[in-house]
């Protein structure tokens, strides 16, 4: 087993324990993600219904909750990281911020305006105010999640070098964001079943990610 890890001195304790409740926060409320959604999926009549409250409401929440983890998770890195890797690191957390600025944006207003009854019965509700493809809304969260996030992992990965367990990170931030940005095909093709590649990329291999940057972090020897 490794041992402490050589960090950039701008990796003090707070960063550390601010890398360490981000990573594990992280991957906590996308367990509980993939734990409503498959509730939520099971309360359905039929595959092509929407899933309807208070599945889908959970799952607004927890997305919402989860986007500050994810940046104070890359503040971490960028603290973590060297100086020489510091420009990536930089550019990791500028793109996160933009994903988490702009999807918390998209979920926070249809959370608050999908239950206004005045709304929801007019024509252009399903295109203002759903996750129906073709929707702005969609549009707007896959920017967020299959442009912004991808080029987040991508630029974060460069980060980590050294050790076995670095390697490994860089490695799943790289097929995180690589599958996130495959994800793109989706909407180009309107064919909202290939976006599940994003979602592979962002749902299942970056929760795997957090997981040993919090194990990375905990080996880590900060600076006083």
């Amino acid at each position: 087993m490794e041992g402490k890890v050589a960090v950039a001195r701008t990796f003090t304790p707070s960063a550390r324990r601010l890398g360490l409740v981000a990573a594990i926060g992280t991957v906590l409320l996308s367990v509980g993600y993939a734990v409503v959604l498959s509730a939520g999926f099971w309360s359905l009549q039929s595959p092509q219904q929407p899933i309807g409250d208070p599945w889908f409401s959970m799952m607004e929440v927890l997305i919402m909750l989860l986007m500050p983890l994810l940046v104070g998770l890359l503040v971490a890195v960028h603290a973590w990281a060297p100086a020489a890797s510091k420009v990536f690191s930089l550019l990791a957390l500028v793109f996160m911020s933009l994903a988490a600025g702009l999807t918390f944006s998209v979920h926070f207003v249809i959370l608050l305006l999908s239950h206004q009854a005045s709304i929801v019965g007019q024509p252009w509700a399903p295109l203002l105010l759903s996750f129906g493809w073709p929707s702005i809304p969609y549009a707007l969260d896959i920017i967020a999640w299959d442009v912004f996030f991808a080029l987040a992992v991508l630029f974060a990965a460069p980060v980590f070098a050294g050790s076995r367990l670095a390697v490994i990170v860089r490695a799943l931030l790289v097929a995180s964001g690589a599958l996130a940005l495959g994800g793109l095909a989706g909407a180009g093709m309107g064919n909202m079943q290939l976006r599940n590649i994003g979602i592979v990329g962002y749902a299942g291999v970056f929760p795997v990610a957090a997981l040993l940057l919090a194990v990375l972090f905990k080996r880590a020897e900060p600076h006083a």
